[in-house]
């Protein structure tokens, strides 16, 4: 299954880019084995709108014109809290299912829109605080490490 994470907003050289980067290609590294590839880093402009919904709408657009068909899985505040070991399941098992795409989404400063959250297969939340949509990419990738250290039996995972 290839994943992608589809974020709104360009991500500077800098010290968040580099742990991004550094998750990723362990991700790339450790996947091969186990069924997974990528992930790809799409990165959709910011819209220039002047209303939030209208920014939100615009991207949205954006988003879903680049997301591939199979599993969407959507970050936003009003998501559910997932365990690393049950987000590891649900990726494993749309990959066992023959999904052969996950999108995972990164709104912009303004969140994504409601249209994004009704497509979305799951709606995942990194708990209750508002965190900034760069930092959200860089533990989105963490956290697909993590799922695939769980999947494959590597023990980055201590409970």
């Amino acid at each position: 299954m290839r994943l992608a994470v589809i974020a709104v907003g360009r991500l500077k050289d800098g010290p968040e880019r580099e742990l991004c980067e550094r998750y990723r290609e362990r991700s790339i590294a450790l996947g091969r084995g186990i069924g997974l590839s990528g992930p790809d880093i799409v990165e959709i402009a910011e819209s220039r709108g002047r209303r939030s919904d209208e920014r939100k709408r615009e991207e949205a657009q954006a988003i879903l014109a680049k997301a591939q068909p199979g599993l969407i899985i959507a970050l936003d505040e009003r998501g559910r809290a997932l365990g690393s070991e049950a987000f590891a399941t649900r990726l494993a098992t749309a990959r066992d299912s023959g999904t052969g795409h996950a999108s995972l989404i990164i709104g912009g400063a303004d969140g994504l829109s409601e249209e994004i959250r009704d497509k979305a297969d799951i709606t995942l939340a990194f708990g209750a605080l508002t965190i900034p949509h760069q930092i959200v990419r860089a533990l989105v990738l963490e956290q697909l490490y993590r799922a695939m250290t769980i999947i494959s039996g590597h023990p980055y995972h201590r409970v």
